[in-house]
């Protein structure tokens, strides 16, 4: 079993900066990606940024340029870094780690986060 604890959220002012960390609990042996999505009410949960266990990255259009993601093996934390931020990335960030392979579990599994809520003011 893996679980995912979000932190950092918050209020800011457009063009101001947040740092969401996600912390992976767990005996995890390997995992294909941990990253970060975000959802609206009434809209689906959408990608936002990505790493794999070989460092690629992947962002959605929206945020490339504002947006880090970045992890610190040592510790199974994943970080997104937002700058200049925009009222449109309001939403409730998750943390997702993908195709997850723990001690004593067979198979490969998906875990989110509880969500933390990022709102941006203009």
């Amino acid at each position: 079993q893996v679980q995912l604890v979000e932190s950092g959220g918050g209020l800011v002012q457009s063009g101001g900066s947040l740092r969401l960390s996600c912390a992976a609990s767990g005996r995890i042996l390997s995992f294909y990606a941990m990253g970060w999505y975000r959802q609206v009410p009434g809209k689906p949960r959408g990608l936002v940024a990505s790493i794999t266990s070989t460092d690629i990255t992947t962002y959605a259009d929206s945020v490339k340029g504002r947006f880090t993601v970045s992890r610190d093996n040592s510790k199974n934390t994943v970080y997104l870094q937002m700058n200049s931020l925009k009222p449109e990335d309001t939403a409730v960030y998750y943390c997702n780690i993908n195709r997850a392979v723990t001690s004593g579990v067979l198979g490969e599994y998906e875990y989110w986060g509880q969500g933390t809520q990022v709102a941006v003011s203009s």
